[in-house]
């Protein structure tokens, strides 16, 4: 009987409290969100229809809308690039920190969460006790000896009634959405990075094919003005001069092998190997390949398809749940907690009916005086999102800065690279002229010199330019998001998983996205 009563009171006491908090729980004190507004130009300034026309050297992509897929080196058609782009998500170890830091965010967020919850905890003791004996004048009693055991079920719960957990756990998710975001944003850098420093390799070895023949050149001069020299025709002081062009540009050919050797560490570094255990065969840059076109889209695609425009605008929604956390301490915490468990003096009796005991009840605290700390927190969090903003609209005018700094390199190189083989084909003309004129008496050997090293000039300016365009190129890329777009950040349900996610490379071409709505999860 004592039993449902107790069932009844419990019922009468925690019904209306349950209602209560069903009807404040769609209390939510955050502003409503709003992605911040970043204005886009109508097209790329340095692809307007006049600009397109001089792309000697470099052809835009047809059709301009396509955007970048998956695997993106594999534009480039270089097999040997395309295994070490491979081996970067699988060994890079930037790319292993920053998805351990995503997977860190991950479990934030689930820890979050764990606060829509009640905490339950038991401590059960069995303790012995003995009081002490007492003698007066009219009697005297020794004392006893007896245990007490004891079996405790504490819980207590916090409503969430003002949003402050759900605006924490939001703001977990956001700022996991912004993990995962620079996850993609290192990767995206390390492969930029890998390919800027194979063609740099092979520039490097193109150069050393340049200067390979420049040497065999050099020496054939040299043994003709010995022979000359040796005549009668000609003067000692042209043997000298062409031994000292023949040295120089030997020393020339040897300093390339530095730089070769530093781009070729850095290679190792960034696929994960040790330098000591790689290596990369000489194979010189195609000096008459152009660059691919690249599909470069519509500049308002590109505030989704840059993994950092994507975690700039995920910080500002973090930072909008996070005012609603800090408005959330105007309001009273009311929490609700109770006991029951079983107490007894005697094993036998310790889980019978009468041994049992409970309590339940809520409790609320609000803070009456606080100097204005919650006015002064509020307003923190409101001055950080207003910075959060800035910085991301920021990001979204250095990411039109990178595509139009790179889209103006490759227009502008594929004019100089045609203006330049011109100097190099005249260059050649001269060398030709003036070494014939040596032959034949009329001239000295230091004009053959003059044209020769312009000659060479020239021609170190063009294996350069090719490389530029190259490196540009693959800027070009990265400043386009890489083929990343903001349809693949995980959403809320897919962070607080348990299934691990493969750290792996971008998806393939035609792969589903993680995300079909096509927007930034919030």
């Amino acid at each position: 009987m004592r039993c449902a009563n107790m069932k009844l009171d419990l019922r009468a006491f925690l019904v209306p409290l349950m209602a209560g908090w069903l009807v404040l729980n769609g209390c939510n004190l955050a502003p409503q969100y709003h992605a911040p507004v970043a204005q886009a130009p109508p097209a790329y300034k340095e692809l307007t229809p006049a600009d397109q026309k001089v792309t000697d050297g470099w052809r835009v992509a047809q059709p301009q809308d396509n955007a970048l897929r998956g695997q993106w080196w594999a534009i480039f058609q270089d097999p040997e690039l395309n295994q070490l782009e491979d081996k970067v998500n699988i060994s890079n170890q930037n790319i292993a920190e920053a998805f351990a830091n995503y997977m860190a965010a991950r479990a934030l967020v689930r820890e979050a969460r764990s606060q829509y919850f009640p905490t339950v905890s038991t401590s059960p003791s069995i303790t012995g006790e003995h009081s002490a004996s007492t003698i007066t004048a009219s009697s005297a009693s020794t004392g006893k000896t007896f245990a007490t055991y004891s079996l405790p079920v504490d819980a207590s719960w916090l409503p969430d009634l003002w949003g402050r957990v759900r605006n924490t756990v939001r703001a977990e998710t956001y700022s996991a959405q912004v993990s995962e975001s620079d996850l993609e944003n290192t990767r995206l850098a390390v492969e930029a990075e890998v390919a800027v420093d194979y063609y740099d390799l092979r520039g490097q070895d193109a150069l050393k094919q340049l200067l390979d023949s420049t040497v065999v050149a050099y020496q054939e001069s040299l043994d003709l003005t010995k022979v000359l020299y040796q005549t009668g025709i000609d003067s000692d002081e042209s043997v000298a001069e062409a031994e000292t062009q023949l040295e120089t540009t030997e020393a020339q050919d040897t300093a390339l092998g530095i730089l070769r050797a530093q781009y070729e560490h850095a290679i190792a570094m960034l696929t994960g190997e040790p330098a000591s255990a790689f290596s990369l065969s000489a194979q010189p840059l195609n000096l008459n390949s152009t660059p691919p076109g690249i599909p470069f889209g519509l500049p308002s695609q590109l505030l989704e398809r840059r993994p950092d425009i994507a975690a700039a605008e995920r910080q500002v929604a973090e930072a909008n749940a996070q005012i609603g956390v800090a408005r959330a301490a105007y309001y009273p915490a009311v929490t609700l907690s109770g006991a029951l468990g079983f107490q007894s003096t005697s094993f036998t009796e310790w889980f019978s009916w009468p041994s049992h005991f409970w309590s339940v009840g809520p409790a609320a605290a609000e803070t009456i005086l606080d100097a204005g700390l919650r006015k002064a927190t509020v307003e923190q969090y409101r001055a950080q999102y207003d910075a959060t903003v800035a910085s991301y609209r920021g990001t979204v005018l250095t990411a039109f800065q990178q595509v139009e700094d790179n889209l103006a390199s490759l227009r502008i190189l594929s004019q100089e690279r045609a203006q330049q083989d011109d100097a190099v084909a005249a260059a050649q003309r001269t060398l030709v002229l003036a070494t014939d004129r040596f032959k034949l008496g009329i001239d000295p050997y230091l004009n053959v010199i003059t044209a020769q090293t312009a000659l060479l000039g020239n021609q170190q300016t063009a294996v350069n330019i090719r490389l530029q365009q190259m490196t540009a190129s693959v800027q070009l890329i990265e400043a386009l998001g890489g083929g990343w777009d903001a349809t693949q950040l995980p959403t809320a349900q897919q962070i607080i998983s348990r299934n691990v996610p493969a750290p792996s490379g971008p998806a393939p071409a035609g792969a589903a996205p993680a995300n079909p709505t096509g927007q930034p999860q919030q």
